[in-house]
Formats: C-alpha cells, structure tokens, sequence
C-alpha cells in the first residue's frame, strides 16, 4: 500500500477536486482583494447625496458578495462538514449566486439603457433578456444535487443533468448583448470625438464589459465542452465561482466609471456635460481684460469668457475635455485670449494696470 493511499480523504483528493481547490482559494482572493480595493471609493459613494438606483445595487453587491463565498468556502474546506449536513446545505450556492448575477445582470440593463438616451428599444431588448435570466437562474436550481464526495473532502452543489447549464446561458446572453451595444455606442461616438483604440477603452470601460464576456463565455465552456469523468467529478462547476466574483467585481466598477450623477443610470461620456450644462444649475461669467498704455485692452485684444465649467480641474463630463486626462485628445487644447473671437459679454470686468518702475538705489541714478 502506497502513502497515497495511506491518507485520509480530506488530503486524498481526485486531481479535478485539487484543482477545484485551488481555483475556490483563487477566487476567494480576489474577493478579498476587490473589497480591500474598493473600500475608499464605497465609502465616498456612501457619503454621496441621495440613493439612486445604481448606489444601492451597488452596496448590494458590495456587501453580498463577499459574505456568500465565505459561507462556501467553509462548507467546502471544513472536514467535519458531513454529506447529510451538505444535503440541507448544497442549493446555498446556486441559489445566492443566482441573486448575485440577478443584480449584477440589473446593473447592465439600467446602464446601457442609460448610455443610449433613453431609448425604448434597448430597454425593451434587455429587459426581455433580464425577466429570461429571473426565470431560468429559478428553474434550473430545482434541478442540482449535492455532489457525493467523501466525508471530509467538503461539500458542493452540482447539476443532477447536462441541460442545468442553462443557469449560466441566461446571464451569459445578456452579458454579451450588453459588451456588443456598449461597443457600438463607443464607436459610433468616434463620429463626433475621434479617440484612439486605446483611449476610447478606458473612457467607455469597454475593458470592464468584454472582462465580464470572456469569463462567462470561459464557464460555459467547462459547462458544455469539457466532460467530467464521474457522477463524484466537479469539473464543470469548477469555474461558476471565478465567474460570479468577476461579474461581481467588474460590474462595481462600472458603477463607478459613471461619470456624473447616477440617476436614471447616468449618461453616456460625450453627453454628460450637455446634461450637465442643460440642469439649469447657477454659474458665474468673469470678463479679463487688461490696459495698455491707458487705453482699455476691450477695444484693442481679444476676450475671453470663462465659466465655473471651464475652470474645473477634472470635469464629470467628458474625458476627452479634460487637459489633465489621459484620454485627453493631442489636438484638444484649453483656449487662450488668441484663440477665441471677440464677444460682447455680460458680467464682471476685471481691468489690470500695470506700472514699470525702478529702484534708484540699485541702479544708480541716470547721468
């Protein structure tokens, strides 16, 4: 007899069941680490005025999260669980994760609706997809079982059939419509904003959207393509954790990429300032002019009118307005005095006179 064989089956594990291990003490660092991350920008949104949709849903999955996979990874670590335990434990997971890609999913719809004006259509179109996610994720978790490991080696949900990987189609559809029609919307703004591959990425959080893609579509591969070597083999749910994390995660951070107000889901990048300028908010009109040679500089230079909008270091609005960002275009430069056309403007006039003078006693008198 081996030492292999020697060992007790909580050590003793199935190369599949290691693996799964492994990639659960994976995801469970990730979901440390995004609450580590995130936890200054949660409390500043916390302070934030008001409770828009999005906040909550965002606190939602801040804090829902987390407390689900630490419950399951102590139902999975823990020895002592017993399978009888595990039979009145095991639909814990489906059906928290469930809740989980539900408000993740409500997220993308309020979003991407929000990025598109408004438009009834996309509204439509994704909430049809969301009430399809509600029903299904629902089904399908009447149809998992506990998995029959041995005592000791933890305790896991699993499909009784093939088809139960539908749990996973629902969001999975709705996720990728959500990356193509922000996708689009980026580039059809390239018509009126051209921005690099790159910078365009960042600002729209393109990067965020395919992120939660690639990881839902990686599930549904080891759903429907890799097969398990036994009834005991957990091989296709042994990526649904990582998934969920991600989904999680990325989706707090397109809550936070809005920038702006989150009522109503926010507005698209190029329009936030429009909307901003159009809340019929208070601002102030300073008129510069300066005198030279006595004679006011209004009748021989150029103005310039400034705003409260102008003169903001980092506006909500548009990055591409920003001279600081880095998305901030190479031909997007501030206006100078040069550069605008004269205007006859209401408001305050600041007039500047200058005087050149000297110290007698440090030059020394003229001869």
């Amino acid at each position: 007899m081996s030492i292999v064989d020697q060992l007790p089956p909580s050590l003793n594990l199935p190369p599949h069941l290691s693996a799964h291990k492994y990639f659960l003490v994976c995801t469970l660092t990730v979901a440390a680490w995004d609450t580590l991350v995130l936890t200054p920008r949660t409390y500043r949104l916390f302070k934030s005025p008001g409770w828009p949709t999005l906040k909550i849903l965002f606190h939602f999955l801040r804090l829902f999260m987390p407390l689900e996979f630490v419950v399951v990874a102590v139902a999975f670590f823990d020895t002592k669980w017993s399978q009888s335990t595990c039979q009145k434990f095991f639909l814990f997971e489906p059906i928290c994760t469930a809740i989980l890609l539900a408000a993740a999913s409500a997220v993308h719809v309020i979003r991407i609706h929000a990025i598109y004006a408004k438009n009834r259509g996309i509204l439509f179109g994704m909430t049809a997809l969301f009430a399809v996610q509600i029903v299904v994720t629902a089904i399908a978790c009447g149809f998992y079982r506990s998995v029959p490991l041995l005592e000791g080696q933890g305790c896991i949900a699993g499909p009784k059939h093939n088809w139960v990987g539908i749990y996973w189609v629902a969001p999975t559809l709705l996720y990728t419509v959500s990356f193509g029609l922000a996708l689009m919307r980026s580039i059809n703004s390239l018509q009126a904003k051209p921005l690099t591959p790159w910078k365009l990425m960042l600002r729209d959080g393109l990067n965020l959207y395919g992120a939660i893609f690639l990881v839902n579509l990686t599930n549904m591969i080891f759903w429907f393509v890799i097969t398990p070597t036994g009834s005991s083999d957990t091989v296709k749910t042994i990526v649904t954790s990582m998934a969920a994390v991600l989904t999680t995660s990325m989706t707090l951070r397109i809550i936070l990429s809005v920038r702006g107000s989150l009522v109503s889901g926010g507005s698209f990048a190029l329009s936030a300032s429009s909307h901003s300028n159009a809340s019929g908010s208070s601002r102030t009109t300073h008129v510069l002019s300066t005198r030279t040679g006595g004679i006011p500089a209004t009748t021989t230079a150029q103005q310039h009118t400034y705003t409260l909008d102008d003169m903001r270091t980092k506006p909500e609005g548009d990055w591409a307005g920003d001279n600081k960002s880095s998305v901030n275009n190479d031909e997007a430069k501030a206006p100078t005095i040069l550069d605008v056309q004269p205007e006859r403007t209401v408001g305050v006039k600041i007039t500047i006179d200058r005087e050149v003078g000297y110290d007698e006693n440090m030059y020394g008198r003229a001869k």
